[in-house]
Parts: structure tokens; sequence; C-alpha cells
């Protein structure tokens, strides 16, 4: 017998044959969904509200980033799977906690969604005029790019997503050191104004500025290797938002002082190029929007897909979830959601931005149910682990921080009980994944 000179086909687990995330674009729709719209406001706010001594909680909440990003950035490497943190409670905890969790983070999003696209709305609509108006027509657009970036699949959105990152590093950075030579040190005293308690204060106004590290776990099975390019990933992630984080509110306490304005990177930039600098925040706060909404439509896309696969949402939803395909029914469900509720906002009249208060006590059950599974899960005696134990105890923090703000998931958790009994009932569960 001869044998056949054509190449044996390489198998499917093969990190060559299987394209998807490398490291790069990985850690840029990290960045992206880290990097929040907040870091053009909320320096000068946290400022305002500690003085100098803000920068102590910029630094602390940079520093607890790292166990946070670490413990998810551990657990999608061992289990990668677009469930994410459903994934992993599903492991640790059964599938009645899965399917809460994974509602709760999945019916979140398109609520959360307008307010993002409309904090860079707003900075449209000052530059261009129209008001509310243009506010609202420029969400819906934003809207609209990012589901279309992500109906054309991961590589496609994740190399939009490499741009935006590293536009949005350029401007920031630039911002900070072309401010730098104008710092003084009389501007960093009194160091605490208003008394160290306030430092407590301006971390809490902080925490949303250094939340994202658990969307990133519904896209740890596209990447080519997820046991290798995850960790990295994170890595450069972490490093560059501490950087820009750190620069960006340092510049604005040295250089601006107690004087600093609601938008201090427009400050900034004035000081170094002049009164028509002014603009470029517009650009920074679209494109933090849009880097932002991209990772956080294309983690829970594939997150309903998984929920579908496990059966803690209708069958229907699995359609396009394995590694390499879209899940475009999921990501409809989120994109019509987000819409919706960007029309109801509309002819309601209240501000776009309280939409963000519907979502805020998701993020913080899912921190905290996240990090309890990755201390059952994660191995014992390892520094993952501890550092797990380190998130868990600062995630039940952030809990009683958005305790007020938990009666929107109190109600889709009892909906998810309730429609999983239902379905139990009518026929057997889906076996968990392996």
């Amino acid at each position: 017998m001869t044998r056949s000179l054509t190449p044996d086909p390489l198998p499917v687990d093969d990190p060559v044959a299987r394209p998807g995330l490398g490291v790069a674009q990985g850690a840029a729709l990290t960045l992206g969904a880290v990097l929040g719209t907040g870091v053009i406001s909320l320096p000068a706010l946290a400022a305002h509200e500690a003085g100098p001594a803000s920068l102590v909680a910029w630094l602390a909440l940079v520093l607890l980033s790292v166990p946070l990003a670490t413990t998810f950035a551990a657990l999608g490497a061992r289990h990668p799977d677009g469930g994410g943190v459903s994934t992993y409670a599903r492991r640790a905890f059964g599938g009645r906690v899965a399917t809460v969790i994974g509602w709760c983070f999945y019916f979140a999003i398109p609520l959360g969604a307008p307010a993002a696209a409309g904090f860079a709305g707003a900075y449209v609509a000052d530059s261009l005029g129209g008001g509310r108006q243009t506010q609202l027509v420029t969400a819906g657009l934003l809207i609209a790019a990012v589901a279309v970036m992500n109906w054309f699949g991961i590589r496609v959105s994740g190399r939009v997503q490499l741009a935006i990152a590293g536009v949005l590093a350029v401007l920031l950075l630039v911002a900070t050191l072309v401010a730098l030579p104008h710092a003084s040190t009389t501007n960093l005293t009194p160091f605490a104004p208003h008394g160290w308690a306030a430092i407590g204060s301006a971390a809490a106004l902080l925490i949303w500025a250094f939340a994202g590290w658990e969307v990133v776990t519904s896209l740890s099975s596209e990447y080519r290797e997820p046991a290798r390019d995850i960790g990295r990933a994170t890595l450069v992630a972490l490093v560059v938002m501490g950087v820009l984080y750190l620069g960006v509110a340092f510049a604005t306490v040295a250089v601006l002082g107690s004087g600093a304005s609601k938008a201090p990177l427009s400050d900034l930039l004035v000081l170094g190029f002049g009164e028509p600098a002014r603009g470029v925040t517009t650009v920074v706060a679209v494109l933090l929007s849009l880097g932002a909404m991209n990772a956080y439509f294309a983690g829970s896309a594939r997150l309903g897909a998984a929920l579908g696969r496990d059966g803690s949402l209708p069958a229907w939803f699995a359609h396009g979830g394995s590694a390499g395909q879209v899940p475009r029914r999921s990501l409809t469900v989120v994109t019509a959601g987000s819409l919706a509720t960007l029309l109801g906002v509309a002819i309601t009249g209240v501000a776009i931005e309280r939409t963000m208060l519907l979502v805020t006590g998701a993020f913080a059950i899912v921190y905290v149910v996240g990090t309890a599974a990755a201390m059952r899960l994660l191995p014992r005696g390892t520094w993952v682990h501890r550092g797990a134990v380190v998130a868990f105890v600062s995630s039940l923090a952030l809990l009683g921080v958005s305790a007020r703000h938990l009666l929107p998931q109190v109600v889709v958790a009892a909906a998810a009980v309730i429609w999983l009994s239902r379905s139990r009932a009518a026929a057997p569960a889906a076996p968990d994944p392996v």
C-alpha cells in the first residue's frame, strides 16, 4: 500500500487549526471592558471628594484588580467555555445557581448598554448640538455599530477592538504626558483636606471604573490557546489599565488641582495643545463607549448561547454557540433588548444614564459568585487560590456598596428559578457540560 501524500488534517483543538483570539486581541477586549467611560470624569469627581488623597483610592483599586483579574483568568484558562461565570457556578454549585447568575448577567447587558452609549452621546451632543435628541440618536447608532461588528464574528470585532484600544491608549497617554510639565506640588497639599475617611468615599465612586473582568470569561473558549494566552492577555490589560488610570488621575490632581472641571481630560488636552484639542475628548468618549460595549456584547452573546446549550435558557439560544461560530440569535436578543431600553428611555423622558442603576447590582453578584466558585475550583494552596480568597472578600464589600440597587436582580433571579422549575417539570434537564 502506498501512503497518501495529502497531509493529515490538523486536530480540531490545535491552536493553528482553530482561528481565534490571540494575546493582543484578547488584551484589547479585556482592556475595552475595564477601561470604561468613567476615566473621562471620575478623576475629577474623586478629587473633589477626597482631594489629592483620592490617588490612594485609585492605587488601592488598581491593586485590588490584580487578584480579581487573575482569578477570572485562572478560571478561563482551566475551564474555557462561553458560559463564563455561569459555567464556573455550574461546576461548583449546580445548575440552579448557574441559571440564576447567568440570567442576572445576560439580561443586565441590554439595560446597561444604552447608558454606556448615552455617555458618549452626551459628548457628541455638546460638540454638535441637538441636545437630548442627538444623544439618543448617537446611542442608537453605537448599539447598531457594535451589533454589526459582532455579527461577523469575534475575529472581526477583535481586530476592531485592537485598533480602538491602540488609539485610546495613545490619546490618554498623550493627554497625560503633555499636561505633566504643568504639574505643581502645591496642588498636592493639603493631601487629605476632607480627612482620611474621604478616601473610602472616593473609592466607592471609582469602583465601577474597574468592572469588566467578568465579561471576558465568556470569551475564554474563543482563544486559540486558552491555557497560555488568557493569562498573558490579562497581564497586558492589567498593566496598561493601571498606567493609564493612575496617569490620568495623577495629572488631574497635580496639574488641575481643585479647579478641575467635570471633564478633566479635556482640560489636560487644552493645556498641551490649546482650545481646539477639546473636541478630541468627544472622540475618546465615543471610542471608550464603543470598546466597552463591544466587549460586553461579544461576551453576553456567547453567554446566552451557553445558557441555551446547558438548559438554562430555551435551546433556541444555543445556535452558533460553539467555539469559532457566531451566536447570532443570542446577539439579536441582546441588541433588540438594548434598543427597546433606549426606546423606553426616549418615550418616558428619563435620563439615559439612569438605566445603569438597574444593572450595578448584577456585576456585584457576578463577582461574588464567580470568586466563590473559584475558591472551590482552583487548586488549594496555590497563589491563584489565595488570590481568589482576596477577590471574594473584596467582592463582598462591593456587594455591600451596591445593596440598594439589587432589586432588579432579585426579580430576575426569581424569574430564573420559576422558569427553571417549569422547564424541568416539562422535560429532563440538559446534562452539565464536561
